[in-house]
């Protein structure tokens, strides 16, 4: 798995200015060490990354030579309000709530077995979806499309002083590849149908999913 990072943190910052009018921002309050995270609102959805243009192939079938262009960038992102928690400790809160961290360390702190987690890595790179190529049997017209699984949620930082940091995380799980044929509907692939959508000529079966 790999993420390009963007960690977009908004920690509490206050400005003092003189009789000059020049301000100087102070260093952000950072939350207690040993709060507790509560999420909301979780949901999982499949983004399209990388996809070809279509290429007929006749009877008999053949390889698909026609390369993936890369049509997002997914990039885990922790956006937040309140005293400074460490992205880091987010997302390995976020990776444990959903099944992808497995530890049972309550913070990325207290795991100190050694293990590290990509899920928590936010200087990671997206995948690249160029240079993945199959080859089909039969005839039709076919499109080779990537993605990624994005998991993410709402999230309250609760300390025992009654201070809290609230915000959203979000990043991405499952590197996905796949080929669909225009002429077939996809069935209950949601990514399949936003590929078919972008490369398929518009009412070809594929385009219209299950």
């Amino acid at each position: 798995m790999g993420v390009a990072a963007a960690v977009l943190f908004a920690g509490l910052t206050a400005c003092t200015g003189g009789a000059s009018g020049h301000h100087e921002a102070k260093a952000p309050v950072r939350a207690c060490a040993d709060g507790t995270f509560t999420w909301s609102r979780i949901k999982q959805t499949d983004e399209l990354t990388g996809i070809s243009d279509v290429e007929v192939l006749g009877v008999g079938g053949g390889p698909l030579r026609h390369g993936m262009r890369r049509v997002s960038s997914p990039r885990p992102s922790v956006r937040a309000a309140g005293p400074d928690v460490s992205a880091a400790e987010v997302l390995f809160s976020l990776g444990r709530r959903i099944g992808e961290i497995d530890s049972d360390a309550h913070t990325l702190a207290e795991d100190g077995d050694g293990t590290t987690y990509a899920f928590t890595d936010v200087h990671a790179k997206a995948p690249a979806p160029a240079g993945r190529t199959s080859r089909i049997d039969g005839a039709g017209h076919f499109v080779q499309y990537a993605g990624v699984r994005m998991e993410e949620g709402d999230f309250r930082y609760s300390c025992a002083d009654g201070t809290t940091t609230t915000g959203h995380a979000r990043n991405w799980t499952l590197d996905m590849t796949g080929t669909l044929d225009c002429q077939v509907n996809v069935g209950r692939s949601d990514l399949a149908r936003q590929a078919a959508r972008r490369s398929c000529t518009a009412g070809s079966p594929a385009t219209r999913g299950a």
